[in-house]
């Protein structure tokens, strides 16, 4: 029998799902609660996604944002007896304790902050614990990832700065999965907190503009973040299987490179079409079986599973 070890996923996109109609506890996408049960998902970061090019300004985003967030808090009280919201590591290991997995909410896409820093403090009342600080396109904070090299080497904005600032202060998780490298290296020299990379993988491995350099692999490591495997084809192998043995070879070279202690998963479940090498969230014993077959020990295992992210998560979250 697989052995099934505890996981937190830093990133998926599944409340997008709901805002068009799924069922939270049980629908045909990649995550679910019955899913995370089989899973063994006691804790999972929900992106709250804003699609900028379909809103026509920042204002139109944060509607969005607001009615995303709405549809989800419905979804949360009616399933209460499954998970709850969880605001800090306390909660979310007295939710295991009580046998519910933990949902920790994140913002995917900073340009619905709109250059306005107390908006920031208003979506941290509202229960945000990190901040993508923008998707693929510019925004107030800063540029994105590019296949243009000048568009990469731009970094953040004057108002992207005081944003790092005010959410170290806040205690909110800086994730910069979509961002320019340019802006990348302005978060790593301003932050004096650990900082992630939530659904990245490696562009030594795999070379897309997507992914992190051996270089920012390490500076993560320095501030004592995190790169979260992303499970999408797309970003593991030119062959887009998306298979678990690419999935194997990016943990082992951010590994080699950054330290066992950087690695954790960020699956992008619900966030991607196409091939898998896992077909929902119930399959992640298939990796960690994988994992174990390549010689890695149970407590190795066990930081790239959840201890990893849940000392990151207590650092940010309980520091401030």
């Amino acid at each position: 029998m697989t052995k099934q070890f505890p996981i937190l996923d830093l990133h998926c996109d599944t409340a997008l799902e709901i805002l068009d109609g799924h069922s939270l506890y049980e629908n045909n996408g990649m995550l679910s609660i019955k899913k995370m049960r089989e899973g063994g998902i006691f804790c999972q970061i929900f992106a709250i996604y804003v699609e900028m090019p379909n809103n026509k300004s920042p204002a139109g985003g944060y509607e969005r944002f607001l009615k995303t967030y709405g549809k989800f808090m419905e979804e949360l009280k009616k399933n209460r007896e499954h998970l709850a919201l969880a605001h800090n590591t306390k909660e979310i290991f007295n939710l295991r304790k009580e046998g519910r997995i933990a949902a920790v909410l994140a913002l995917e896409e900073g340009a619905i902050l709109d250059n306005k820093p107390e908006r920031m403090d208003e979506l941290y009342k509202m229960g945000i614990r990190l901040i993508d600080i923008l998707w693929n396109n510019e925004n107030c904070i800063g540029f994105p990832n590019s296949a243009d090299p000048e568009i990469m080497k731009k970094g953040l904005k004057p108002f992207g700065k005081l944003a790092v600032e005010r959410m170290q202060e806040l205690g909110m998780i800086i994730h910069v999965s979509h961002l320019s490298d340019g802006g990348f290296w302005d978060v790593a020299r301003l932050s004096k907190k650990p900082f992630i990379a939530s659904h990245s993988n490696t562009r030594s491995v795999h070379n897309h503009t997507r992914n992190l350099t051996d270089e920012m692999l390490k500076a993560l490591a320095g501030s004592g973040g995190l790169a979260g495997i992303n499970f999408y084809h797309n970003f593991l192998g030119d062959d887009e299987t998306g298979s678990i043995e690419q999935m194997v070879t990016h943990i082992k070279h951010i590994h080699k490179v950054a330290g066992i202690d950087t690695v954790a998963f960020g699956s992008d479940f619900d966030g991607f079409k196409g091939p898998c090498g896992l077909t929902d969230c119930s399959q992640y014993p298939l990796l960690t079986a994988a994992l174990t077959k390549v010689g890695y020990r149970d407590d190795e295992i066990e930081k790239i599973c959840w201890k990893n992210a849940m000392r990151v998560i207590e650092q940010i979250t309980e520091s401030h």
